[in-house]
Order: structure tokens, then C-alpha cells, then sequence
């Protein structure tokens, strides 16, 4: 099996193979979005509910819109064919750049915003779904802008979370909890926090500055999930868990204290990945 393919125009290789200009303003300034979508199977997953973010993320950042699902899915396709995936388990990274810059700086004239031509990319990754326990810290340096457009989108600045994950692996904990800038609980550094309080489910409010996840809006869609304000303190009782579109893991200790596990996230996981709505398919 192939341990990884991309692609970029046109071309098809690995990520050592292929290479973005250096003038491409996600390579310089990370001014870019991108969604990770799990092939499970051998079909992607929540594609649509993917591209729609994709899509809304480009709009609030006032890029062009990046390709559609009719665009992607011959190439999609391709790629799970290539990777040897057909029956097998992915991780698909669809990657969309402003474009190439002009010279020094960080502006964008307006004449570069209608001459400058963005940049796709996929890359897909063979990788299996986890659901191990895990130990978190609160991170003591870094916290989640409620107020910021960038804390809203999928966006190739993950210097913050690399920071908050680096912070707690040095403590002895494998991922970091990150607070909001309101100071209450928002997400971990790359996925979304899930709450089971007295027989409900909740997770932070989306004005915490936390993302937009996708599973998180299966859950709320489906009803399972509530928005609360949620404190940096738990519950007695509480049982944590950090969800992504890659995994659903339970938190067993959150800085020195110990937390009930939830004992069957796949299950939690599949009912979210499964559950289909009008709006996010």
C-alpha cells in the first residue's frame, strides 16, 4: 500500500514529490483553509457538510470559493484508487490558498485580489479512526479568540495549537484544553469538546471562539447536543471527550484531576458519523 498520494495541478505524487511555489501566500503566511475528511471504506465522509464549511470559511475570509463537490468527487475518487483505499480507511486533507504573492507584505492590493489566481491541493493519508483515552491540560498560554473571523474557519495557522499540544506533552499529558478568551472551556487544539453532565450531552458555545466542527453539528443537528457555557472546572461526574471527523477520545485526567470515562465512544462516534440531516449530508 502507497503511504500517502497528492495531488496539484495536474500532477498526481507524494507530499515529498510535489511542491507549492514558495511566492504562495499559504506557504508565507499561512493565508489559507482546508478540511480534513475521513475516507472510511473507501468513500468519503460528510462531504458535503465538509465543502459547506469549506465554503462559508472562504466566504468570511473574502477568498474566492474553492472547488465544489461536483469538482471534487472524479478526483476524489482518484485519489482513494491510488492510495489502494477502495476498501480501506483515509484521512483526505483538501487544501485552498489565496495564491501566489506579490512581493514583500502581507496586503493584498485590490489589483492583486482580481489578477491573483488561488491554489488547490489534496493529499490523502492512509489512517484509522481512535478512540483511546487520553490525558489533557488546560494550557496556561494559549486561548481561543472569541472575538476573531479566524477562530470561525479551518484555516493552515495552527501555530497556536501546536503550541498548546507542545505545552501539555511536555507536562506528561498527550493534548491540551484550550480556553476562551471569555474564559470559559472551548475545544482541545484540533478537536471539538464534548460534556456528558447529568444525563446530557453539551459542548461550548460557538461565540467561545471554538470551531465549527463538523461532527459537533451532527450532534447539535441530531439533537443529542446542547451549547452551554461550559467552565474550565468539572462536574462531578462529568465525562469529557474530544470529537473530530478522525476520532472521538475520551479524557481520563484533566490537569491532576481524575475524570469518569465514557466506555464506548466508537459507538458515540459512528451514531454521529451516521446520522444524516436535510442541511449536512
Amino acid at each position: 500500500m502507497k503511504n500517502q498520494i497528492a495531488w496539484i495541478d495536474g500532477s498526481w505524487g507524494t507530499t515529498t514529490e510535489l511542491a507549492l511555489p514558495l511566492c504562495d501566500r499559504g506557504l508565507q503566511l499561512a493565508d489559507g483553509i482546508f478540511e480534513t475528511i475521513l475516507i472510511l471504506d473507501g468513500h468519503p465522509q460528510l462531504l458535503n457538510a465538509h465543502l459547506s464549511r469549506w465554503q462559508a470559511s472562504a466566504s468570511l475570509l473574502e477568498m474566492d470559493s474553492p472547488p465544489s463537490a461536483d469538482q471534487l468527487t472524479a478526483l476524489i475518487a482518484e485519489a482513494v484508487k491510488r492510495c489502494e483505499l477502495i476498501n480501506g480507511n483515509g484521512a483526505l486533507r483538501l487544501n485552498w490558498s489565496r495564491g501566489n504573492g506579490s512581493g514583500r507584505g502581507i496586503g493584498l492590493s485590490s489589483s492583486q485580489q482580481e489578477t491573483s489566481k488561488p491554489r488547490f491541493w489534496l493529499e490523502l493519508n492512509p489512517t484509522e479512526p481512535c478512540f483511546n483515552p487520553l490525558t489533557a491540560l488546560i494550557s496556561c498560554h494559549e486561548q481561543r479568540n472569541a472575538n476573531s473571523r479566524i477562530s470561525q474557519c479551518k484555516t493552515f495557522a495552527y501555530n497556536q495549537s501546536i503550541q498548546a499540544r507542545q505545552e501539555a506533552q511536555i507536562a506528561g499529558c498527550d493534548e491540551a484544553v484550550l480556553l476562551s478568551t471569555t474564559g470559559e472551556i472551548c475545544c482541545g487544539s484540533a478537536a471539538n469538546l464534548i460534556v456528558r453532565r447529568k444525563n446530557q450531552w453539551l459542548t461550548p458555545r460557538l461565540s467561545s471562539g471554538c470551531l465549527p466542527g463538523v461532527m459537533r453539528q451532527q450532534g447539535l443537528d441530531q439533537g443529542l447536543l446542547q451549547e452551554a457555557k461550559l467552565e474550565a472546572t468539572p462536574e462531578v461526574g462529568d465525562q469529557w471527550l474530544l470529537i473530530n471527523s478522525l476520532s472521538c477520545r475520551p479524557i481520563i485526567k484533566l490537569n491532576d484531576q481524575l475524570l469518569s470515562r465514557w466506555p464506548d465512544p466508537n459507538s458515540l462516534w459512528h451514531s454521529l458519523l451516521n446520522h444524516r440531516s436535510t442541511t449536512r449530508s
